[in-house]
């Protein structure tokens, strides 16, 4: 199997965790969404040394791509495509939707669907079999668009992630079920594993965030 570095940089708490033939060696955490930038390399740098590992036997660097934290996906992307290109190994990328998915999976009856809070009343959102198979792609809903409810199929669904939280409060579906696990970096493991073991690589020169949504700021000057 593989020695890989999993990198999950895109919602509020940041996450690293390295890990070996599916097995969790080390996990570590930030806790501080604007320290992410200054965290991450002193923390690879400490979970390899508590592993006893050298950097250069990495084997590929994994990293959540988004949807999520415009500047936190920057940050993952950008350290993961440098570590890969230094040490000349492939770059993992996984939709953090299918990251929230595989962490709540063992509690799915049917369907997961894995929200983000996208702020206000809006949220990213796709929707996985138990299997983690996608049903539907990431899109962003307001969340109580009729549109939203054509997204759903029919059959139980586990709601899952922070913007689940919102759905809870103004609607109900028949067969639907919430769970409050919290993802991390250890289960970006497992699909990274099964995706260096399918050779499903990403291009480091060409890939870039899942935003979905582009990045606004009104100009300076404008109200």
């Amino acid at each position: 199997m593989a020695l890989i570095l999993n990198i999950d940089t895109s919602l509020d708490t940041a996450s690293l965790c390295l890990a070996k033939d599916y097995k969790v060696l080390q996990l570590v955490f930030n806790e501080t969404q604007k320290d992410h930038a200054a965290w991450i390399h002193n923390a690879i740098q400490e979970i390899l040394e508590r592993a006893a590992c050298n950097i250069n036997i990495l084997d590929a660097v994994a990293v959540s791509i988004g949807p999520g934290s415009y500047t936190g996906l920057r940050i993952g992307l950008a350290t993961a495509k440098g570590l890969c290109y230094a040490l000349n190994i492939p770059l993992i990328v996984v939709n953090t939707l299918k990251i929230i998915a595989a962490a709540a999976r063992k509690n799915a009856a049917d369907y997961i669907c894995p929200m983000i809070d996208a702020r206000r009343m809006e949220v990213f959102a796709a929707m996985y079999d138990k299997n983690l198979e996608e049903i539907n792609p990431p899109q962003s809903f307001i969340i109580d668009d009729p549109r939203f409810i054509s997204f759903l199929p029919a059959g139980n669904i586990l709601f899952c992630g922070n913007g689940s939280k919102k759905l809870q409060k103004v609607s109900s579906f028949s067969g639907s079920a919430y769970d409050t696990t919290v993802s991390d970096a250890s289960h970006l493991a497992e699909l990274s594993q099964n995706c260096y073991v399918n050779k499903q690589f990403a291009d480091i020169a060409y890939t870039e965030p899942l935003y979905i949504k582009e990045f606004y700021t009104p100009a300076k000057g404008l109200k």
